[in-house]
């Protein structure tokens, strides 16, 4: 039971990072291009790097060749934010947060054809109950929304790809992840996995219009930005660990299901925002969709249950 509260690190943190996302970016970033938000994600991973070369002294254990494709996880792992962050642009959260649900799929074919895992009747009712909560709150049932609301019947190209390859990026690192966190040691594949989002961060700054925002993001904005980042991109990083962590005792595709409900605790503090702090939350408050949210997480309960009895 212990790699379920690391299963579930996850998506209540990243769930609270999302907030803390809605925040920096209406206030900060509104004239900004979305992948300067990466570099401050890159930053705290390096930062972090020294600790962990001076607690595991065992970090070149890997071998060049291992070192390499673990820093490709990295890359990944950025490059499927960036897929995401792009999708962001055009779309509304609501709409782009389903096709998360894509993750666990592909995290199921990777790890049954590279680690030969597979899941039990249980197991896979287990993680479809919980991919389908983490679905059925995501989606907007009938025209409530009034003249805002999505007008169904099109099919967005753009979106489909950009999370597509999101959620494949993310099957593939978290595959390369898992199979070095056993092979090697967590610590060390954490590292370099760092290494890769830290290169990857470098070369945005490469690209000068990056950088320039970048720079005039820190020069007008200093505290409040690194402040309120800094907290942010933490949680986001004991989310990613916690998740990683669980991978070294459960099926890929379990914990990656587990993760897909980042939409439904989205939902849910977002509700908590509303009652307690009106101005920052958005969520609406009708019957009709608390009792929706209330039975998508009935269906998680239900899941867990199965999949950990």
């Amino acid at each position: 039971m212990s790699w379920l509260v690391f299963a579930f690190c996850g998506p209540v943190l990243w769930a609270i990072s999302v907030h803390l996302d809605k925040y920096l970016v209406e206030r900060f970033f509104k004239d900004s291009n979305v992948a300067v938000l990466l570099v401050f994600t890159a930053s705290v991973g390096l930062l972090l790097l020294p600790f962990i070369w001076f607690y595991e002294p065992g970090v070149t254990a890997p071998g060049a060749a291992g070192i390499a494709v673990i820093m490709l996880s990295g890359i990944l792992y950025m490059g499927a934010m960036l897929f995401y962050l792009r999708a962001l642009q055009t779309e509304e959260a609501s709409v782009v947060a389903p096709f998360f649900q894509a993750s666990p799929l592909f995290g199921y074919g990777l790890a049954y054809l590279v680690l030969g895992e597979t899941l039990s009747g249980r197991q896979i009712a287990g993680g479809m109950l919980i991919v389908a909560g983490a679905l059925f709150v995501s989606l907007r049932l009938g025209s409530s929304g009034g003249s805002h609301a999505p007008k169904g019947g099109r099919f967005k190209a753009r979106l489909a790809l950009l999370m597509l390859a999101c959620g494949f990026a993310l099957a593939v690192s978290a595959l390369i992840f898992k199979i070095f966190a056993i092979r090697a040691e967590f610590w060390t594949t954490t590292f370099w996995m760092f290494v890769g989002e830290a290169i990857f961060g470098a070369g945005l700054l490469s690209v000068r219009a990056y950088r320039a925002q970048f720079f005039t993001l820190l020069r007008t904005n200093t505290a409040a930005l690194l402040s309120i980042n800094a907290s942010n991109e933490l949680i986001n990083l004991g989310g990613g660990l916690g998740n990683r962590y669980a991978l070294l005792f459960a099926p890929l595709s379990i914990v990656q299901a587990i993760g897909s409900t980042t939409t439904l605790f989205v939902f849910l503090f977002g509700v908590l925002l509303s009652v307690a702090l009106p101005r920052l939350g958005r969520e609406t408050l009708s019957g009709r969709d608390l009792v929706r949210k209330g039975f998508a997480a009935v269906l998680v309960a239900a899941g867990v249950a199965l999949i950990t009895r």
